[in-house]
This record gives C-alpha cells, structure tokens and sequence, in this order.
C-alpha cells in the first residue's frame, strides 16, 4: 500500500507538472503576438528615431492588438491555427516594413485612406527612389521580418497550435477590451507638450504624430475607423486673443524700395480700409446649416482683417503668369548659371524671408497653399485632390467645391481667360481639381472625362514622346512653355496662366533634364547628384527666359505679373542644399522623415518671384512668409475684391504681422520662432517682451495656429465658401 501510495502520488506530480507545462504554453501561444507587436513598434521606433517616452501609450495598444489577433488564431483545428499565424505575423510585418519605405520616401506614414491616391498616382515615375530606398532599407527590413521567419520555419513546433475551444477565445478577446480600455487611459494621463496622446486619439490628422505617441498599428486602426465615422471638430470656440497678428499702432507696410526707406509723395492718400467683402459672418455665425459652418463663420468673423496699402492695384489689369517649380530651393540660383531667375528674384519684390515648408503630400500641398491660400490637411483625404472630388446637392443639382477666393476664380469674374498646363500624366486627382479652379487644364493623356461638368479638359500635345507614343519623362520646361504660349500669347482679353513644372523631380540623376547643362555643371566643385540639380533648376531658368522672350515679342511683357515659388525643397538631398548654401540644416534622413526636431529651419527658406518689367526699383520685404501668403498678396497687388479673413494667409505687403507654420506646430513671425518640441519661445533680435507678454502672445499664437492647420478640412468638407457667397 505504501509503494501504491507513493505511485499514486507521483502520478499526480506529474498530471500537476504537465498541466503547468500546458498552462506554460497557452500563455506562450497567447503572447506570441503581443511580443510580435511589442517588438515590430520598437524596432520601428528606435530606426526611425522617435521618442521612446510614449512607450506606455503603445505597449499597452500593442498588447491589445496582439490579443486580438491572438484570438484569431486559437478556436479553429492546429492547421489552420497555424496558417492563419504565419500569415498574419508576415503580413503585419511587411506592413511595418512598407510604412518605413513610404515614410522616408514620402516623408508620411501612410493609412489604407491614402491607398487610392497611390494607385492612382504613376509610381513608376518613383522607380529608381522606391528601388535604391529598398535596398537600402534591406538591413532593416530583414529585422523586422526576422520573427515572421521564425514563426514559418518552426512554427509547426510551436507549442499552442492547438485548438482551443471558442470559449477560451473569448476570453482572451475580454483581455484584448480591458487592455484597449487600459490603453485610452494611458493617453489621458498628464502628458505634456502641445500635441499629446489623448488629442491624437480624437484626430484624422498628423499621422507622423499619430506612430510616435500611439503606434503604428494603432494609426492604422485610426485610419480605418475615421473612414467609416468620420471625426467631429474638436478645436472649441473660444476665438478671443486670434486677432494677434495685428499690429499695435502699425505701419503702412512692412516693404522698403530699394536697401533704404521709400520716400513716399506726401499728397496722395493711401486707402488703409481692411480687405474685406460685404458678407454677414456674425448671421451665418448664428444661422448656418451645421455646426461646422457655424463654427468657421464664428472663427473668421474674428480675425483681423488686413489692410489695403500702398501696393493696392499697383497690377490692375495685368495678365498673371504664376509658376509652381517642382522640387525648386533659391539656394541654387547663382547669377550666371541661372541669371534669369537671380534677375526675377532681385529686381522685383524681394523676400528675404520667405519659407516654403513641407506639409502633407508634397507637390500637391505646395500647390494646395499656392493656389487655395489654405494649410493642406495633415492626413487624408489629400485636400487639393479633395476639391475636385467632393460634391454637394444645392436645389436639387449636384455641384462641386466652390473655390470662389481662388485667383483663377476671381480672375475669371474679371474677365480674364485661365489656363493651366502640367506637362505630365495624372497625377493627384489635377483633372477634376484643376478643372475644378476654372483653369482650362491642359495635361498629358489625361483620358476621358466627358462626364465632368465642372471645368474643360485638354490633352497637351505637342509634349515630347517615345517612337512608341510615351511621354519621356521627366519632360523638360522648356518645352512645356514652348508648346502651350502659343495659346495665350496674342489673345486681346487678359489672362491668367498656371504652370506646374516637372523638370526638377527627383531623382536627380544624369537624365534627360540635365543632358543640354552637363558639361557646365560638371565643372561646378560639388557632388554628381548636386551638379544634376544645379541643371534642373538651369532648365528652369532657360524656361522663364523663353517665357520673357514670348511676352517682350508680343509687346505683353510691361503688363505682365509673373509670380513662381517652389512647391517645396528638394527634400530627399538636404545634403545638396548644404552644399549650395554652404551651411548644415540637419541629415536628410531627419528631412525625408519630417523630424523638425532635428533640423535647422533655415532648410525651408527659398525665393518667391513677385516680377514685373514695369516696376523700376526693388522692394524689400523682411516679413516672414510662406506659400500660403501668395494668393492674398497676388490678389491685393491685382486690386481685386477678397475677403482676407477667409484665407490661411495673409498679405505680405500689408501692416499685419508675418507669420510661418511647419507641419510640426512650429512657427516663426516678426516676434520670434515658437519650438513645439522644447515648448520655448525665442523673441527675433531687436524683440523685447515681458515674461507675462511672451506667455499671452504665444498662448494666442498657438491657438491660431492651431485653428490656421485644422480648418481647412472643414472648409472643403462643407463647401464653405458656397455657404458665404453663394453660387
């Protein structure tokens, strides 16, 4: 009986130790994917160079996510535990993979909303960049995928494959909510700074933000969701202190004619009333159709107008050429190689302080600042792509966007005749968008759109094409304007033409662009690829020239307003602007990641061209400004009827103050430049303001900010330009 006793006893010892190795490898298998995601995030966080002290936002998302997928793969027969496991852990971290790739090249992280600008975009124009970013991503690409390689090779050994009743997976999905639940609290801790975990929760916007402080995963997740319900304006409605940027007292204008003061006729009387139309913001305020309208009526109606000055109308009447130069920095301009442009940009309006930051999507925001005078959305949908896309129902007909402030929409008004060339394929939706301003929009192959009412579409021809009836590309601007002036040049009405160039995309390698230039370029003391971009900014000018050639022959050039800024840096060879400005802006990897944090701002500043043959002397202008300044500095110098409360920026010739916005919530104006990351404000040189002073006014500036970068969908979004002037 003793020996039975002791059999039986032992017996149980190791019915207990097999249980607990059972128990042991539920838990293993339970937490396979939880560690998968809590080391895909990490990885992703340490390469990429993200803060790591929002680690507990996204281990706790991660372990969420993990149970759930957990979930997924415990109730069906071990074969297909097994199958769904390796296919779910290599497809996620190829994911992670791919959002590096997109990142660096596009300088976002991209969401399944963006997938259909993707496919709609020619990729193959990326070819070389996707490639040569590829493999120099290989290292870490091997490492994210290193666990996915494991789980498929030894999966079939891994302990836990199992199958498990529905009812154990249930449980586990009860840990995955409580974990989800855990994690919402874990954003609304006290975390400091101006962007934190619990307002990215809410937001359909700064996906950059969104991986740093959630995680990847969870803004895809994010994404998704805001897909299927959209998010409600959480911004407030507190507009008190947003007329900050008018000045106390001021001045005329911040512009001086040639290096000293203008001296100004004492007997004329310059109108200083504020550019404004007669529109009631404070009814539509109280009785607009929702609550978005409402609540922009209410945002405008409090700021400040600017003022007409001096410059108002000095252009009545002019045509206007405006030109928006792929990839173009004024770092390059250099009196011989490129003495056109050094002409334009010394010898008009002269901005020694104009910016031309990187927001969302590239060209397309650089174009969207330019022509709409609004931030682009910091996530999708892409706003200058949106407003040809979205329509609306007005009296039982189907309208688009009203983008009624617009320069070809005023222009129009006034009887001039609008068109826009882009000599390139579809790219971004220009198509409808373009169509859309009014311009007669004039692209390569742009296919058929009969069905659009809402513009005239045109194929350009006369591009330059292969034997095979490909457009070569990229095609040069010179060619461009060779074939479209014809169109504009002796026309008895005014008119207003839009160029989007393409010569100077990257890469910046020895192609087409640069063939006409190499020979001079090689001779310049700087890198290969620096040399290239020399001669695509070369193209550029030759281009401008051709174009001042046209107009002095046909006798339009002494009432011509030409008006060109780049859409943005060269942002993928920041080492190629240091280079040129023989200064250190930060590595292009912190340039292409858009990780302000680490770069010298100074990297943005560019050259805006304000140029006519009529003007006799320069004008200064130290004001801060950027793209979005454009089209209400453009509209006051034509003398047209707008309303500059109603747009992002503001009139650069006027008594306002200058103000600049980066896509991190960083700023520069007259009184100094605000950096979110540290929170510090620096007064400018010659700026003195009390402790008390400094809090008031950047408290005020960052609510305006804040307003400036997340209205702009709305604007869209409810047509909101309709709501004020009607049809």
């Amino acid at each position: 009986m003793g020996y039975n006793g002791r059999r039986m006893s032992g017996s149980r010892s190791r019915s207990r130790r097999s249980e607990a190795a059972i128990m042991i490898q539920t838990l293993e298998r339970v937490l396979m994917f939880p560690a998968l995601l809590l080391y895909l995030e990490l990885v992703l966080h340490i390469y990429m160079k993200t803060s790591l002290a929002y680690a507990p936002v996204y281990i706790v998302f991660s372990l969420a996510a993990g149970l759930f997928l957990s979930a997924l793969t415990l109730a069906w027969p071990p074969r297909t535990n097994s199958i769904i496991a390796k296919i779910l852990a290599v497809v996620i971290s190829v994911i992670y993979g791919v959002e590096i790739i997109a990142k660096t090249i596009l300088q976002t992280y991209y969401g399944p909303s963006a997938l259909g600008v993707a496919a709609g975009n020619k990729l193959t124009d990326y070819a070389d960049v996707i490639v040569s970013t590829v493999i120099r991503s290989i290292p870490i690409l091997l490492v994210l995928l290193l666990p996915a390689v494991l789980i498929c090779i030894f999966g079939n050994d891994f302990p836990g494959f199992e199958r498990f009743d529905v009812r154990f997976a249930g449980i586990v999905l009860g840990g995955c909510i409580l974990c989800h639940i855990l994690g919402i609290g874990v954003t609304l801790l006290p975390w400091r700074g101006d962007v934190t975990p619990a307002m990215l929760y809410q937001m359909d916007t700064n996906m950059n933000d969104q991986v740093e402080q959630l995680g990847l995963l969870t803004m895809l997740r994010l994404d998704v969701k805001h897909m299927i319900i959209p998010v409600k304006n959480t911004m407030g409605s507190d507009f008190s202190g947003i007329d900050i940027l008018t000045p106390p007292g001021g001045s005329s204008s911040s512009a001086s004619s040639g290096s000293s003061s203008q001296t100004a006729d004492p007997t004329p009387v310059t109108d200083t009333s504020p550019n404004v139309m007669d529109v009631d913001l404070a009814a539509l305020a109280e009785n607009g159709a929702n609550d978005d309208i409402k609540w922009l009526a209410g945002y405008f109606n409090s700021v400040a107008p600017t003022k007409k000055n001096e410059y108002t109308g000095m252009f009545e009447g002019y045509n206007v050429i405006e030109v928006v130069i792929e990839g173009f920095s004024g770092y390059a301009i250099d009196p011989e190689l490129t003495p056109t442009l050094y002409k334009l940009t010394h010898e008009g309006f002269v901005f020694n302080n104009y910016y031309t930051a990187l927001h969302y999507t590239s060209t397309s925001n650089g174009e969207c600042q330019t022509l709409l005078g609004l931030y682009p959305k910091n996530g999708n949908p892409i706003t200058m792509k949106r407003t040809g896309e979205v329509t609306f129902q007005k009296d039982g007909q189907t309208v688009g966007y009203n983008a009624y402030l617009t320069l070809p929409q005023q222009l129009k008004r006034a009887g001039y005749s609008v068109l826009g060339y882009h000599a390139n394929s579809e790219m971004y939706g220009r198509a409808l968008s373009h169509s859309n301003l009014g311009y007669d929009w004039h692209q390569f192959q742009v296919g058929d759109l009969k069905s659009s009412s809402r513009g005239t579409l045109s194929e350009f021809e006369g591009l330059e094409v292969s034997d095979s009836g490909k457009l070569l590309w990229p095609q040069r601007d010179t060619h461009m304007i060779e074939a479209s002036v014809d169109d504009y040049i002796n026309s008895d009405q005014p008119f207003h033409v839009y160029y989007l160039t393409i010569s100077g995309h990257m890469p910046y390698s020895n192609n087409r662009v640069v063939a006409p230039y190499r020979e001079t370029v090689r001779a310049l003391p700087y890198s290969e690829t620096t040399q290239n971009y020399v001669a695509t900014v070369m193209e550029v000018d030759r281009a401008l020239e051709l174009l001042i050639q046209k107009l002095e022959a046909a006798g339009k050039l002494e009432k011509t307003l030409i008006v060109a800024t780049g859409d943005h840096i060269p942002y993928f060879n920041v080492d190629t602007l240091e280079e040129l400005a023989g200064q250190k802006f930060g590595s292009s990897e912190d340039t292409q990641n858009l990780n302000e944090k680490n770069l010298n701002f100074d990297v943005y500043k560019n050259s805006l061209i304000l140029w006519s043959a009529s003007m006799e002397e320069p004008v200064v202008v130290d004001k801060p400004c950027c793209q979005v300044d454009i089209l209400p500095t453009v509209s006051n110098l034509l003398g047209l009827e707008y309303d500059s409360r109603m747009l992002a920026g503001s009139d650069i010739l006027s008594d306002s103050e200058g103000l600049v916005v980066f896509t991190s919530r960083c700023w520069r104006t007259d009184r100094g430049f605000y950096n979110r990351f540290t929170g510090e404000f620096t007064p400018a040189e010659g700026v003195s303001m009390t402790a008390e002073e400094q809090d008031s006014y950047v408290s005020a500036m960052k609510k305006l900010v804040g307003y400036k970068l997340d209205s702009t969908a709305m604007i869209v979004e409810n047509n909101f330009y309709q709501a004020v002037f009607g049809g």
